[in-house]
């Protein structure tokens, strides 16, 4: 019972990882490259001021410094293009695994042994799950640690940051273990409605912890919409990951169930055949 429930996670891992590689490989690498070239972009002006100023000083030169220069920049373009290759290729892998490791434990391992308190029925159990993973995963330790654009400098060591998020994944867990047992004991009593309003409260409790973690001051040298742009970018990232989980593990349990169903009328079907 267990392997089928990891198989099938796995399986939805592995589809929904490959859709997050492509959309940081495709969409987040090149928005990343652009901030950082954007970050160096007065590096880059005062280099070309101060060759400028060389090439008007040694005029007798400046047809093989042209030369020079033009080979340079190709060599340095074909270099760009292949990093970017390499990155790219490197963004694809790492979205499969991180997706088949989230589809092999959450949905493999975690609904396995939680499958009957989740709320909701059909797909809408693998819905609630991915809510509760992307709420464990990213959005309780958020709270403490939001996400920041690349070359942001934080204030917080990183020995601090990595035990930080951490325990907010953990209270963000019982968080929504907590959500999860007050919806159960509220449905029959007063509904499905005020058990998800109560449920939805109880994730307001994460506040607390996020009020008590120690101030991240964070600088960088992006334009404001930028900044808010990539941040945006990682946030819809992990969402539309969750999403993907979710519906592949939807699909291939109501495949699974649909052949269970078949077996069983199958093998009913048997014996009245043997019998005439």
């Amino acid at each position: 019972m267990l392997a089928r429930h990891v198989t099938r996670g796995v399986k939805a891992g592995l589809v929904a990882g490959l859709a997050f590689g492509l959309l940081v490989a495709l969409v987040a690498n090149p928005l990343v490259a652009f901030a950082d070239e954007l970050g160096h972009e007065g590096d880059h002006a005062t280099g070309e001021q101060h060759a400028d100023a060389d090439h008007h000083a040694e005029g007798a030169h400046a047809g093989a410094d042209d030369t020079g220069a033009d080979g340079a920049d190709r060599e340095s373009a074909h270099e760009g293009a292949v990093s970017a290759a390499v990155t790219s290729a490197v963004s694809a892998v790492s979205g499969v695994l991180w997706g088949v490791l989230l589809g092999g434990v959450v949905f493999g391992v975690a609904f396995a042994l939680l499958e009957p308190a989740i709320p909701g029925t059909g797909a809408a159990k693998s819905y609630v799950l991915a809510a509760a993973g992307f709420v464990t995963v990213s959005g309780a330790p958020w709270l403490a640690l939001p996400p920041q654009p690349p070359g942001a400098e934080q204030a917080l060591p990183t020995a601090t940051r990595l035990p930080l998020y951490a325990g907010m994944m953990v209270a963000g867990a019982l968080a929504c273990l907590l959500a999860g047992a007050l919806y159960r004991r509220l449905r029959d009593r007063r509904g499905r409605v005020a058990a998800a309003a109560a449920a939805s409260l109880s994730l307001g409790l994460l506040a607390v912890p996020a009020a008590l973690a120690p101030t991240n001051e964070v600088t960088h040298s992006l334009p404001a919409a930028l900044s808010s742009g990539l941040v945006g970018l990682v946030v819809f990232g992990q969402a539309f990951l969750w999403l993907v989980l979710a519906a592949v593990h939807a699909r291939l349990r109501r495949r699974s169930t649909a052949e269970r169903v078949g077996e069983v009328a199958t093998g009913r079907a048997g014996p009245e055949v043997a019998a005439d």
